[in-house]
């Protein structure tokens, strides 16, 4: 696994683990954050690109998260037991991080790629009960970052944005990388896009928060898929998603979005139609037809060749005892 960091900005770098990335903020070997964990798995790499960086035995002073879903917390537990150190994440993403609650059930109706390859996620739940704090207005020792609330892809999810040189962490607010196209996720082509739509639960707040985001003009946008941006074009593409958020056609969050509380989900809408498995089904029992075809098919080509050649032995002896 490549466990090389690559520098985002001042005391920022950022670590892909898995299909998310994760970010060091921090300069000093003994003072630094990690902002979100990767998946389960991760541990090693993570591990390894941290002492790389800051050094053999280096530990942060806490993991913070911007929200829990297996891709960006999947490996916080194990390393936040190796470092000693907390887990902090907003109050209202607790519940779902200590087994409270569950998360809303993920949406493959809404389209696109990502939501498409999310029925073969393995999405495991992420326990840090006993583990993780809740955090504050701020960062503890790091007053240079601001921690905004920025719900929609979960009910308790937050950003990271340091006014002096206007970088923003904005875990998955936003991508940086189109989610709905296999070529765009293939190519790693760079462009502000939605949010992911398979675990998105609450679009209307999704947009608000994007919005939000915009406002405070960031020029470095480091999202949790899509290799980081900077530069006016970055903001500008923000402000464009801003403006024209796409929220998905259909899906059972669109219309309806779930409603949580600092307990867990308190409303969860009811599922919708989901034609794919019976296409699947349909393609499934169509594809066994076409294979049993070509079998019958072959078989008769071979009986056929073999009558063939038994005529044409027959014939051959005819002919030399002739």
């Amino acid at each position: 696994m490549d466990t090389q960091v690559h520098e985002v900005a001042t005391g920022v770098s950022f670590l892909s683990a898995g299909i998310a990335n994760l970010y060091f903020v921090g300069e000093d070997a003994s003072r630094w954050i990690l902002v979100d964990a990767g998946m389960h798995g991760y541990f090693d790499t993570v591990m390894k690109a941290a002492e790389s960086k800051f050094g053999a035995g280096a530990a942060p002073l806490y993991i913070v998260l911007t929200h829990g879903h297996f891709d960006h917390a999947g490996s916080a537990a194990a390393l936040a037991k190796r470092w000693r150190v907390p887990i902090y994440a907003h109050k209202m993403e607790i519940p779902f991080l200590t087994g409270k609650s569950d998360y809303p059930p993920p949406d493959p109706t809404v389209g696109g790629a990502m939501s498409l390859l999310g029925r073969f996620f393995p999405n495991r739940k992420v326990h840090l009960n006993g583990l993780v704090e809740e955090l504050g207005d701020s960062l503890p020792n790091f007053d240079e970052w601001q921690v905004h609330y920025t719900p929609g892809h979960t009910p308790g999810h937050i950003s990271f944005f340091r006014p002096k040189d206007r970088t923003l962490i904005a875990g998955d607010a936003f991508t940086t990388v189109d989610l709905d196209s296999f070529s765009a996720m293939a190519t790693k082509k760079q462009e502000v896009s939605r949010p992911p739509a398979y675990f998105t639960s609450d679009w209307e707040a999704a947009h608000h928060s994007v919005e939000h985001l915009a406002d405070l003009a960031p020029r470095v946008l480091a999202a949790g898929h899509g290799l980081p941006m900077s530069g006016a074009e970055a903001g500008e593409q923000l402000n464009a998603l801003a403006e024209q958020f796409p929220v998905p056609e259909k899906g059972r969050y669109v219309n309806e979005p779930v409603r949580a509380d600092e307990s867990g989900i308190t409303y969860l809408p009811p599922p919708v139609s989901d034609p794919l498995p019976k296409v699947a089904a349909g393609i499934g029992v169509a594809a066994a037809a076409a294979g049993l075809t070509a079998a019958l098919v072959a078989r008769s080509r071979k009986v056929k060749r073999e009558k063939e050649k038994q005529q044409q032995e027959q014939l051959d002896k005819d002919n030399r005892a002739a």
